[in-house]
Formats: structure tokens, C-alpha cells, sequence
């Protein structure tokens, strides 16, 4: 069957270009100027993907991303945002936004996230006729959380390693991006549990109404629509672990009903009188604050301490500063796997660049900013040109002057952040710069580093 795909985009021949691009690869396109038509388009079609400007003259992106979400709960949407937009993505994400692009983009870059979005999209239809099968994130995930060498990353693992084996419900939080599905998962894979199903359920991206039966199913002819059973996630989870992802995104009514199920350990389908018992370890996460949100009545108290009988908080990228460039060749590798290449490493300009950006979309920004300069890449490092401009630009419009091109302003750099890491600790300064105290010395006093 051929995919189809709605382009949205008010630059008529931007949009054109890419209408007539997708068609000779293959793809039977819609193209739409403005939010409106685009309405009467998806409402009619069932389209495979919709790609969508951020930036519409009758909506914006994120409203038009929920009418979707609402409409078409199952038709992955891919937001086109401009190059100095990564906050508003990171948002749209959470909003329940397949992905996003940076203008501009090539052909080869679109085409790929177009094909991946796709497969993901068939491997969830496919895990929702094979409930045993239910898993939501990329197919090359790890199971296992990425270990670095920071004291709070040692602290992660730590924990995973210490509440996995128990039966008690983790609450994780964490900014967007940062890997709690895949934390989620490594809990799973040290558990008793490891060898029966794990369901992760986007909480964010299910409409309030379709809710009860996503989580309990229901039976053939409950509601308009009904056509044939379906079993929920909790039934699908069943002797495993169900992942609640961006739980805080429940509406209050669907809170009450969690609460029962998690108390009582049975459920009831849609338009069923059966109570089926549920045995299952409940694993949530939020990129919101529930504590603030139970305070101000927007987040049931009692259900918000039967979900954090133990909490694992996992830091920004930005705090993990030893651990960039050790995530930075792990997604190097991935990349190379997937795209059939081999780049061995960054310049020391593309390392610097990477050091001073603060990476607002975390692990998942750094994954995508490397596989994309893979992609781009001729030769056997990737250089600055291959990073997006909201990398490159954020950092250089910064209140100082850097010379990205100077190797000895990059060490001194290097020197200034792993001292600052270690509290001004120089020995082990040295340890995480992997050169000797004395050699520490020596430079400091080259540089005339005033500390």
C-alpha cells in the first residue's frame, strides 16, 4: 500500500517542493496552505503521517498537533520548526509530536525521519492486534541505561540496581528527553518481571475520553467505534511491568480510575460486567512537578504516593558534563550501525561546540543532532558544518568570544570545566582529565588561570 502523507505549510512553494519530492519517491501526498483545510483533509483521509509547520497563519503547531492527537490518536505527526525553535519542539514532544525537523533540512534528511516514523508507526499497530508484543520507543533502544562516570549518573545506576529487584511502584522524573523510558525498562530487565511483557503507555498522548479504554479495553459495541474486543494495557502487562509515561497529563477522572485499579488490582473493560484481576509492577514519569501539582489540586494526592513508593530522579544532560562526549560515541556508534558508516569521532571545534551547548532536548536532542551530522558527513570526523544551526548559533551568540578553531583554547576550556566539576578539586580534576596532577600544574600556570 502506498503512504500517504499531508503536508502543511503556508510557504506554498516550500510546499510544493517537498509534495513533488515525496511523490517521486514514491508517496501519494495532500498538500495544505493553512490549518483549515488541513482539518477538512485529515477528517476525511486516513493519512499514514502528517508533517506540519510549526508556524500556520489560522493555528500554531502545538494546537493543531492536539486537534490531531484527538482526531487521529494513532497518525504520527512530525512538526517542521525553525532552526532557533528546539524549546518549542522539545514542548511539542511532550505534546505528542512523533518528531520534529529544523528548517532547513535536505531531502535525505526528511526522507529518513519520514520512513522511520512510519515503522514506528507499524510496529505499534502491530503490538496493539499483539498485546504481548506492546513497547513504545525507538527498536534500537538499549535495555540498559547508559552508565556514565558522573557521581550523579553512578547515583542512577545505583539505584536502578537497588529497587529493580523489589515489587515496589518507581515514580522517575526528568526533563524531556532524558531517558526515562529507557531507565523504565533497565528496572524491568534486572526485575522478576524481566521475562513477561513491558507496556509503556504515553499518557500524554491519549485523549481524556479514550482513556479507560486504552488503560481496561473494552468489549465489541460498548461505544460507537467499538468494533471488536480490545484488550487494554493493564491486561496486556499482566505478570510484567506497565510503564505510565508523562503521567501528570491524566485528567482528574482518569486518576479516579487508575487509583481503583492500582488499589483494588482488578479492572473492568468498557461495557463489560467481568472483573479481570491484574497482576502487574506500575513504573511512571513526569517531566512536571506532582508534588506542586497536588498542592494545587490539579494531582490526586493519594494516587500520586501509591505510584511513588520510590523515586529516581535522572539529571539533565547539562549537569552530567563527563558523561557528554561518552553518550556523544555511544550515538556515534548507533548512528554508523544504522545509517552504514563509519565516522571515528568529532573535531576538537565539533567537542568544544558540543561542551558549551546546554542541550534542552538532552539525551534524545544529542541522539538526533549526531545521527543527522552522520548522515551529512563525508569525511572520518564530523566537523561543525554537518551540527544543526540552533547548536552552532546558540553557542556562538553566547556573551564571549570563543575561537572554536583554536586546539588550545578547547583545552583550556576543557581544563576550566572539569575543574569547576570537581569544586576546584585538582587531583581529581586530573583523574577526569586523564593527565597527571604535576601535568594539571603545568598548564594551569600556561594558561595564567587565575583560580
Amino acid at each position: 500500500m502506498v503512504p500517504k502523507i499531508l503536508i502543511i505549510e503556508d510557504d506554498i512553494a516550500f510546499g510544493k517542493m517537498l509534495q513533488r519530492f515525496f511523490e517521486k519517491k514514491g508517496f501519494k501526498t495532500s498538500f495544505c496552505p493553512n490549518a483549515t483545510s488541513a482539518r477538512d483533509n485529515y477528517k476525511k483521509i486516513d493519512f499514514d503521517i502528517i508533517l506540519s509547520d510549526f508556524r500556520l497563519p489560522d493555528s500554531n503547531g502545538i494546537d493543531l498537533l492536539q486537534e490531531i492527537k484527538i482526531a487521529k490518536p494513532g497518525t504520527p505527526v512530525i512538526l517542521m520548526t525553525g532552526h532557533a525553535e528546539v524549546r518549542i519542539a522539545v514542548d511539542a514532544m511532550k505534546k505528542g509530536a512523533d518528531d520534529y525537523i529544523s528548517k532547513p533540512f535536505t531531502p535525505d534528511e526528511i526522507l529518513m525521519l519520514i520512513e522511520q516514523s512510519l515503522q514506528g508507526a507499524k510496529e505499534k499497530l502491530a503490538n496493539r492486534i499483539v498485546p504481548s508484543a506492546v513497547r513504545i520507543g525507538d527498536k534500537d533502544d538499549s535495555d540498559s541505561v547508559l552508565t556514565g562516570i558522573n557521581e550523579k549518573s553512578k547515583k542512577l545506576q545505583e539505584y536502578i540496581q537497588l529497587v529493580a529487584p523489589t515489587d515496589m511502584s518507581v515514580l522517575i522524573t526528568g526533563e524531556s528527553g532524558t531517558g526515562k523510558e529507557v531507565t523504565a525498562k533497565a528496572i524491568h530487565s534486572n526485575s522478576n518481571r524481566k521475562n513477561e511483557n513491558f507496556v509503556a503507555v504515553d499518557c500524554g498522548a491519549i485523549p481524556k475520553e479514550l482513556a479507560t479504554s486504552e488503560f481496561f479495553g473494552h468489549v465489541k459495541g460498548s461505544f460507537t467505534g467499538a468494533v471488536k474486543d480490545k484488550v487494554g494495557h493493564f491486561e496486556a502487562a499482566k505478570g510484567g511491568t506497565i510503564f505510565l509515561d508523562e503521567i501528570g497529563n491524566l485528567s482528574y477522572g482518569n486518576q479516579v480510575q487508575l487509583l481503583r485499579a492500582i488499589q483494588e488490582r482488578k479492572i473492568k473493560k468498557v461495557g463489560g460486567t467481568e472483573e479481570i484481576s491484574i497482576d502487574v509492577r506500575i513504573i511512571s514519569a513526569t517531566n512536571e512537578n506532582l508534588q506542586e501539582a497536588v498542592h494545587e489540586n490539579g494531582f490526586r494526592e493519594d494516587l500520586y504516593h501509591r505510584l511513588n513508593e520510590f523515586s529516581i530522579a535522572i539529571p539533565p544532560l547539562r549537569e552530567r558534563f563527563e558523561d557528554l562526549m561518552l553518550f556523544a560515541d555511544h550515538f556515534l556508534k548507533k548512528a554508523n550501525n544504522n545509517l552504514n558508516k563509519e565516522i571515528k569521532g568529532f573535531t576538537d571545534e565539533t567537542i568544544l561546540l558540543f561542551q558549551k551547548y546546554d542541550w534542552p532536548g538532552n539525551l534524545r536532542e544529542l541522539k538526533n543532532v549526531i545521527k543527522r551530522a552522520v548522515l551529512l558527513s563525508s569525511g572520518e570526523y564530523i566537523e561543525t558544518g554537518a551540527l544543526p544551526k540552533e547548536v552552532v548559533e546558540t553557542v556562538t551568540s553566547e556573551n564571549e568570544t570563543l575561537n572554536l578553531f583554536s586546539k588550545s583554547n578547547y583545552e583550556k576550556q576543557q581544563i576550566l570545566k572539569a575543574l569547576k566539576t570537581t569544586n576546584f578539586n585538582k587531583s581529581k580534576a586530573a583523574v577526569l582529565l586523564k593527565i597527571t596532577r604535576k601535568t594539571l600544574y603545568n598548564k594551569i600556570n600556561h594558561y595564567n588561570l587565575d583560580l
